[in-house]
C-alpha cells in the first residue's frame, strides 16, 4: 500500500478540480483550513504541523513546528486563525497549543493517559476548548491561555471525535461504544445524548455539524451515516452505504449545502437526504496502482473501478483495443485479460493464461497483439494465443506492432529492437536489428505507422523512420533518469515521454531542440504511465496514486 505524503485540495462542485500539497516527508494524517480560508495547517505521522497558503499555486510554507513526538490525529483554530491546537501521540505530552506565527505556549493540554483523537474549539469568546482520547474520557478547558477545567467520564470506551457547533452553544463527544452526547458549549454541563442509549450500532468515527448549529450527521462502522436533530435527540434519515467491511464509515462533513462522508474503500460520498440509499455521486479515490483498474471521465473527471474479480497481482501493462472497445491488460498473475470498456465488468472467459510472467502488452492491430514474457514472446490474435518464441536469444523487454499490422517489433534488454514479419498466425525473424543507445525500456509506433520511437536506460530517445529503412531521424535528449513510458500525440508529430526523474517531455519529432518540460510532473513518485486524449490534452499516471490531465500547448 502506497504511504501518503500528500494532501488533497479540491472543489465540491467538481472534485476533479484538485491540488495537491506534497511537502510533507512524512504520511499526512490531518489538515484544517484557518477560518480566513488563507492557510491550511497539515500534520503528519512524525508531528510535525506545516501551515501554508492556501491562495497560491505555489502553497509556500508560512511555518512549520514539532509540537509532538508522534502521530498528529487532529488540529483546530481559534476563529480569529490566530492560535492552534493539536493532538496526537507522543512521549511527554498528547496535545498542544499555540500562537499559529510565533509557536509560542498558550496553555496546556492535560488530563489525559492515552493518546488524544480529537480536538475542538469554540468559534466564539470565551473560548473553549474540548479533547477526545483513547483513555475513553473527554476533557474540557478554558482559555486561553487554556487550563484544564475537569474531565468528562460519560463514555465506556474510545472518545473518537469531539466538535463544537458552529455558534458555540453546544459540542458533542462521539465514541467507539456507539454513543453522542451533548454538552453546553460555554460551561461543558452535560445536555442530552442522540437516539438514546444508543445512536449507533456500531462505533461512531465522526460528526459534523450544520452551519445552522440546530443538526449534525455521524459515521459510523455499522456503514451507515445519521442526520440528527440534535434538539430532539433523534435521526432524521439514516443513509445505508453498503454492507461489506470496505463500505464502513470512518468520516464526515457537512459544508453548506454539500453533505458528504468518506468510506473504508476510500470513496467519497455524497449524501442524498431525498434518497439515503443512493448517494448522489461518489468519488472513488484510487489510492493503489497495483491490481485495481480505474476508468476517468475525460470531460468531467468522474471516475469508477471495474466491478468483477480481476488480477490478483499487479498490472504490468494496459492497452485499449479500439476497434472492439476493450481494454487489454496483463499481470504478474501470468495472464492477459481483455475488459470490455461499455460494459465495465471482468469477464472470466476473456482471460488468457501465459506460460511466463508477462512484461507488457501492445497496443491491438486488427485483433493482433504482442505479449512480452520473461523468456517468451507471444503472438495473440482474437484473444487467443496462435504462436510463441521461445528461444530468441535475448531477454526481451517490450513490444510492439506496425499499425499496418505486417510487422512486429521487440525491444531488448542489449539495446536493440528485433524485427520480426507478421505472416498468417507466425512471426518470422527478419535479417535486421535497429540498435538504440542502451536497455530498451519502451517503445511505440506512431499512429501512422511512420516513425518507432525507443527509450532506453542511457536517457535517449531515438527516433526512427520506418520507410528510410528505419534510419535514424531525429535523436532526443532530457531526461536525468531512466525514462520508461512513451506515447505518440494523435498528430503524429510529437510524442511525451516520462521518465524515474519525475519529468515529462513533449517532443516535436521534427526538431529536437524544440520540446516542452513539465517539472516535478509527479513530485513524489515517477511518472509510470502517458496517454493522449487528444493533441493538446495529456494524461499521466504515477505510483503516488493520482492521475493527471495536462493542456498542451505547443
Amino acid at each position: 500500500m502506497l504511504r501518503f505524503v500528500m494532501w488533497f485540495i479540491t472543489d465540491r462542485q467538481n472534485p476533479a478540480i484538485a491540488d495537491i500539497y506534497t511537502e510533507h516527508a512524512h504520511q499526512v494524517t490531518v489538515a484544517k483550513y484557518a477560518p480566513s480560508g488563507f492557510y491550511i495547517a497539515s500534520g503528519d505521522a512524525s508531528g510535525k504541523i506545516r501551515i501554508w497558503d492556501t491562495t497560491q499555486k505555489e502553497h509556500l510554507l508560512k511555518y512549520e513546528y514539532t509540537p509532538l513526538s508522534g502521530k498528529i490525529k487532529d488540529i483546530a483554530w481559534t476563529e480569529d486563525s490566530k492560535r492552534i491546537a493539536v493532538v496526537g501521540e507522543g512521549r511527554e505530552k498528547y496535545g498542544a497549543v499555540f500562537l499559529w506565527d510565533s509557536g509560542s505556549s498558550v496553555g496546556e493540554v492535560s488530563g489525559h493517559a492515552k493518546l488524544i483523537n480529537s480536538v475542538d474549539i469554540r468559534q466564539k469568546r470565551p473560548y473553549r476548548l474540548i479533547t477526545g482520547s483513547d483513555d475513553t474520557t473527554g476533557s474540557f478547558f478554558e482559555g486561553p491561555p487554556f487550563k484544564f477545567k475537569f474531565t468528562l467520564s460519560e463514555h465506556s470506551q474510545f472518545v473518537n471525535c469531539v466538535r463544537f457547533s458552529p455558534d458555540g452553544s453546544r459540542f458533542v463527544t462521539a465514541s467507539a461504544d456507539g454513543q453522542i452526547l451533548v454538552y453546553d458549549g460555554a460551561n461543558g454541563e452535560r445536555v442530552s445524548s442522540l437516539g438514546g442509549e444508543k445512536a449507533h450500532k456500531g462505533g461512531i468515527y465522526a460528526v459534523s455539524w450544520s452551519p445552522d448549529s440546530s443538526q449534525l450527521i455521524s459515521a459510523s462502522g455499522d456503514k451507515t451515516v445519521k442526520l440528527w436533530d440534535v434538539g430532539a435527540g433523534t435521526a432524521v434519515t439514516t443513509f445505508n452505504l453498503g454492507s461489506d467491511v470496505a463500505d464502513l464509515q470512518l468520516g464526515c462533513l457537512w459544508q453548506k449545502d454539500h453533505l458528504l462522508s468518506i468510506s473504508l474503500s476510500g470513496y467519497i460520498n455524497y449524501l442524498d437526504k431525498n434518497n439515503p440509499d443512493r448517494p448522489i455521486r461518489t468519488i472513488k479515490l484510487m489510492f493503489s496502482l497495483t491490481i485495481a483498474a480505474h476508468y476517468w471521465d475525460a470531460e468531467t473527471g468522474e471516475n469508477d473501478c471495474f466491478s468483477g474479480k480481476g488480477h490478483s497481482n499487479q498490472v504490468s501493462k494496459m492497452v485499449i483495443d479500439e476497434a472492439n472497445d476493450e481494454l487489454v491488460t496483463c499481470s504478474m498473475d501470468d495472464t492477459v485479460r481483455y475488459t470490455n470498456l461499455s460494459k465495465k465488468e471482468y469477464s472470466a472467459s476473456d482471460m488468457l493464461k501465459m506460460d511466463f510472467q508477462p512484461k507488457s502488452v501492445s497496443p491491438l492491430v486488427g485483433g493482433l497483439a504482442l505479449a512480452v514474457c520473461i523468456g517468451q514472446i507471444v503472438l495473440l490474435k482474437d484473444k487467443k494465443k496462435v504462436f510463441t518464441l521461445d528461444k530468441h536469444g535475448y531477454e526481451a523487454e517490450v513490444g510492439t506492432i506496425h499499425p499496418g499490422g505486417t510487422t512486429a517489433a521487440v525491444g531488448g534488454t542489449d539495446g536493440k529492437v528485433y524485427l520480426y514479419s507478421i505472416q498468417g498466425n507466425t512471426l518470422k525473424a527478419e535479417d535486421k536489428t535497429v540498435e538504440a543507445t542502451g536497455p530498451i525500456t519502451d517503445m511505440a509506433y506512431s499512429n501512422d505507422g511512420a516513425y518507432l520511437a525507443v527509450l532506453d536506460e542511457k536517457k535517449v530517445t531515438t527516433v526512427f523512420s520506418v520507410a528510410d529503412n528505419y534510419s535514424v531521424k531525429n535523436v532526443f535528449y532530457g531526461h536525468h533518469a531512466k525514462p520508461v513510458s512513451l506515447a505518440w500525440s494523435p498528430d503524429n508529430e510529437h510524442f511525451a515521454t516520462g521518465g524515474m526523474d519525475m519529468m515529462v517531455y513533449v517532443w516535436t519529432v521534427g526538431d529536437s531542440d524544440k520540446r516542452i518540460k513539465i517539472p516535478d510532473s509527479h513530485r513524489l513518485h515517477h511518472v509510470s504511465g502517458l496517454a493522449w486524449v487528444d493533441e493538446h490534452t495529456l494524461v499521466t499516471t504515477s505510483h503516488d496514486a493520482s492521475v493527471k490531465q495536462w493542456t498542451i500547448t505547443y
